[in-house]
């Protein structure tokens, strides 16, 4: 049997299924040091759920300006200086922001994302829902990522950015790259793609805000455009394209891996399928339990600013933390078999997928609405769903957990 110490947490092999390892670690070490192939800190593995709650909760001590501690030599490269100058620097925001500045981030872009404005979304995303199904239903199979999980969040918010879907490829391209980057395991040249894919999606929507300004439209850009919060000032151009960064990431390749990511566990687990459609009533609790196995921002980082103890671990400002989402959430602690996949668990919601405190995912709602619209429009319309290849993969990125591919075979539903 494996110990801790065998496994290499960096390892993309890992990666691929974590979660004996997880196992292990919220047993033996679930404060544990790693060595750091990204940043020359310290850096603690963190993987217990209470203990990720407890950093999300205290902000004063774990900070969310990592940015600075992650640039590490590639982005000091001057190759890489001379790409970025081309655009607009790259601003600490909502998830890179820390009290007092988040607060009014969140302030401004809580107004461009009221529950009115998702629920006015509810027919269109299941509109786009049918249009997918259609283009696939006759073939009795798809490859389900490509087909249906990547489209139907990009259209969805690019509808909301009020931005031509024929632009659809280069959304899903950027969104990659800042994914990329984030997750910190690339090399050179793709760093330098990546950096000049940045610099592309400010240019575009640049011209998009400008365009807003001269123009508005019933969109989210034109809101966070116009969007004012007493006693603030309103938002500068590399604050606004910070923002619509992380919408347009969160908005599609999060939402993108969740679906994914229910549609293997719904094909795993037949007698699960099977107890959704034939009750729709569990599809919103259903929703909560694939967020909860198939978390799909699987960690995230916190920087120690003042030295500190975690579960008798001593941190050294300055070191860096990663908080394991996908971790905490199979805690046997908070969810009794929490390697089990059950429509009907009691506490699913509580899970940790879109964060905890102040940096709670702001675009929640909708993405639990995209997921319920999606499977209610799947189950009604397939039926016998089963894995058509079962050599699925998920992309080697230590923040985000997501399906390369996902072959389904299916019946129609008469």
């Amino acid at each position: 049997m494996k110990q801790l110490l065998d496994y290499n947490f960096f390892d993309p092999e890992l990666l691929e299924c974590p979660y004996e390892f997880y196992k292990l670690a919220r047993e033996q070490a679930p404060v544990m040091e790693l060595p750091s192939p990204i940043t020359n800190a310290k850096l603690f593995l963190v993987t217990r759920y209470d203990l990720v709650v407890e950093i999300l909760k205290d902000t004063a001590v774990f900070s969310s300006n990592f940015s600075t501690l992650l640039a590490g030599k590639q982005e000091q490269d001057e190759q890489l200086q001379q790409i970025y100058a081309q655009g607009w620097p790259q601003m600490n925001t909502l998830l890179t922001a820390d009290p007092p500045e988040h607060e009014r981030f969140r302030a401004l872009v809580n107004k461009a994302f009221t529950p009115s404005r998702v629920n006015k979304m509810h027919n269109s995303i299941q509109q786009i829902a049918d249009e997918l199904i259609d283009s696939f239903i006759d073939n009795n199979k798809c490859e389900f990522v490509s087909e249906f999980a990547v489209p139907l969040p990009v259209k969805v918010i690019a509808d909301q950015l009020g931005v031509p879907r024929a632009d659809l490829p280069k959304f899903k391209r950027w969104s990659d790259a800042f994914i990329a980057r984030l997750g910190r395991m690339i090399s050179k040249e793709q760093e330098i793609e990546c950096a000049k894919d940045v610099v592309a999606f400010q240019h575009y929507f640049y011209d998009v805000i400008e365009s807003r300004r001269l123009e508005p439209k019933d969109d989210l850009i034109t809101d966070l455009v116009k969007s004012e919060v007493a006693g603030t000032r309103s938002l500068d151009i590399a604050e606004l394209l910070s923002i619509i960064q992380q919408l347009l990431v969160a908005g599609n390749e999060t939402i993108t891996n969740a679906i994914a990511g229910g549609m293997l566990l719904l094909a795993q687990n037949p007698e699960q399928m099977a107890l959704v459609q034939t009750d729709l009533s569990k599809l919103e609790n259903f929703v909560e339990e694939v967020l909860r196995m198939e978390t799909p921002t699987a960690g995230m980082w916190r920087v120690v600013k003042q030295d500190t103890k975690l579960a008798d671990v001593e941190l050294s400002a300055g070191s860096l933390v990663m908080i394991r989402f996908d971790a905490a959430n199979r805690d046997p602690a908070k969810f009794e078999d929490g390697e089990r996949f059950d429509v009907c668990r009691q506490n699913s919601g509580s899970h940790l997928a879109f964060g905890h405190g102040i940096h709670f995912c702001l675009g929640a709602m909708l993405a639990r609405k995209e997921m319920q619209i999606a499977f209610e429009r799947l189950l009604l319309r397939l039926k016998n769903i089963r894995l058509a290849q079962g050599d699925y993969k998920h992309l080697p990125n230590i923040l985000l957990r997501g399906l390369t591919h996902l072959y389904i075979e299916f019946d129609k539903v008469a």
